[in-house]
C-alpha cells in the first residue's frame, strides 16, 4: 500500500469520511466572511420579488455568489434567460483554469464521486483542496466536506438575508444593492499583472460602460466588456514578442 503522502499523481484517489471531516474543519473560518455576502444575496432577492423557496432554490442549485449577484442586479421582468445566463457562464469561467489542478483527485474518481464532489467547486474550498493535494494528500472528501459547508451556510445565509429584507424593506438605490459591483472590483485587484493590462481593462471598461447605457436593465455589458477586454489582451499578448524581439 503506498504511503499517504507519496506524490500525489500516483495511482489513486479516495474519499472518505475522515476527508470529509477534515474539509469541514479547515473551511470553517472562512465562514464569518461568507455569511454577510450570502445574506446580501437573500436581501437582494427578496427585494426583486423572489419568493423564499426561490431565493433558497437560486442559492442552492447555481451556488456562485458572483454569479448570482450579476443576474440579480440586472433582474428585470420578464428575466433575460439567455443574456444573464451567457454573462454568468462568462464570470464562471475561471473554473476552467481552476479545475484541471484538481486533476490528482478528479482523473482517480468516477460517477457520482466525481461530478457531486465538483458541484461543490467554489473559490476557497478550490484553493484549499490545491494545498491539500500540493502536501500529497489524495483524499478528495476534504473538497466535499469543505464544499458541503459553505452551501450549507450559503443556503442558510441566503434565506436569513431574505428574511431580513421582509422587515427592513431598503428602497431602490440603497447602499447594500451596490454589492454586486463591489464584488466585482474586489475581484479585479488579484488579477492586476502589471502596466500591460492597462489598456484591455479601460477598453474592456469602456465597452461595458455603452452596452450598460444602451441595455439597460440586462447583463449584455458584462459579455461586451468581457469580449473586447480579453480580444484586447489576446491581441497584446500576440504582439508584444515579436515588438519585443
Amino acid at each position: 500500500m503506498n504511503p499517504p503522502d507519496a506524490n500525489p499523481s500516483d495511482a489513486f484517489a479516495v474519499v472518505t469520511m475522515n476527508g470529509v471531516r477534515r474539509g469541514a474543519r479547515a473551511i470553517s473560518p472562512v465562514l464569518v466572511g461568507q455569511l454577510p455576502y450570502a445574506t446580501v444575496v437573500g436581501l437582494t432577492a427578496q427585494a426583486h420579488g423572489f419568493s423564499m423557496l426561490e431565493a433558497a432554490l437560486m442559492s442552492g442549485l447555481m451556488f456562485a455568489g458572483a454569479a448570482q449577484l450579476l443576474v440579480l442586479g440586472s433582474w428585470v421582468y420578464p428575466p433575460a434567460i439567455f443574456g444573464n445566463t451567457l454573462a454568468s457562464t462568462m464570470v464562471n469561467l475561471r473554473f476552467v483554469l481552476m479545475g484541471p489542478l484538481l486533476a490528482p483527485w478528479m482523473d482517480h474518481l468516477r460517477g457520482w464521486r466525481r461530478w457531486g464532489i465538483l458541484f461543490f467547486l467554489v473559490d476557497n474550498a478550490w484553493a484549499m483542496s490545491v494545498q491539500d493535494i500540493e502536501r500529497g494528500k489524495r483524499d478528495a472528501g476534504f473538497l466535499l466536506g469543505a464544499g458541503l459547508v459553505l452551501w450549507f451556510f450559503w443556503v442558510a445565509g441566503t434565506l436569513a438575508g431574505f428574511l431580513v429584507g421582509d422587515f427592513v424593506a431598503p428602497p431602490p438605490g440603497h447602499p447594500v444593492f451596490f454589492a454586486a459591483i463591489a464584488v466585482f472590483i474586489a475581484m479585479l485587484a488579484p488579477m492586476w499583472k502589471g502596466k500591460r493590462d492597462i489598456l484591455p481593462w479601460i477598453a474592456a471598461a469602456g465597452t461595458a460602460a455603452l452596452v450598460s447605457h444602451l441595455m439597460p436593465g440586462t447583463a449584455w455589458h458584462v459579455v461586451a466588456g468581457a469580449i473586447v477586454g480579453s480580444a484586447l489582451g489576446l491581441l497584446q499578448s500576440r504582439i508584444g514578442p515579436r515588438n519585443a524581439g
